[in-house]
């Protein structure tokens, strides 16, 4: 499978960014969401394809720009969906489900078709679990910096507190991504000019 590197990747979200700020937002977070995998990978030295984690990374919240309306404001009431629609983009340009993947099954921890039906999600009913080791670290990545205005980093214990309201076979999940992954170091400088910590 033929991996795309970051200028590609990059030129993508030119593409599809309704605006410069959109693109500024959503392509900054998936370099910082690379920088924590990356880390991730140097400091646990865990098994994977760094090269397939970066392109999800990279790559996973592209469906975002397609939440994006005419007045520039971004529909948060199906912000649930920008999986869905960046898999769509990614099938549309031609890539393998193994990359479309990483943009449907990352939100959260993992949405089952039991949250689709039992939370009346504007999703078909499917399970949106990540199940390799690449969209595991990914999915993991993204928990720990927000697309916020203003964008925020989250410590483990934030993030856990924050996916407690939707149940706590969440946080059971977060936990064992933790246990798995190790604890990523929020205060650790990021590129693109990424967003102070939050305190």
């Amino acid at each position: 499978m033929r991996i795309p590197g970051p200028e590609e990747i990059r030129a993508l979200h030119e593409k599809y960014a309704p605006t410069a700020e959109a693109l500024a937002l959503v392509h900054t977070h998936c370099e910082i969401v690379w920088s924590i995998a990356e880390q991730l990978i140097s400091a646990s030295r865990l098994d994977v394809d760094a090269e397939l984690v970066r392109a999800g990374c990279l790559l996973h919240d592209i469906g975002v720009y397609r939440l994006y309306g005419a007045d520039g404001r971004l529909d948060h009431g199906n912000y649930v969906r920008h999986g869905l629609l960046g898999h769509e983009i990614l099938e549309r340009e031609g890539f393998p489900e193994p990359l479309r993947r990483f943009c449907s099954h990352h939100t959260g921890v993992g949405i089952t078709r039991q949250d689709v039906l039992t939370q009346g999600l504007p999703l078909p009913p499917a399970d949106y679990l990540a199940v390799t080791d690449e969209e595991r670290l990914v999915m993991y990545a993204d928990k720990f910096h927000t697309k916020s205005r203003p964008s925020v980093f989250l410590s483990p214990d934030e993030y856990a507190a924050h996916v407690r309201r939707f149940g706590e076979e969440k946080v059971t999940a977060f936990e064992a991504l933790r246990a798995e992954f190790g604890d990523p170091d929020v205060d650790r400088p990021v590129p693109s000019g990424g967003a102070p910590v939050s305190p």
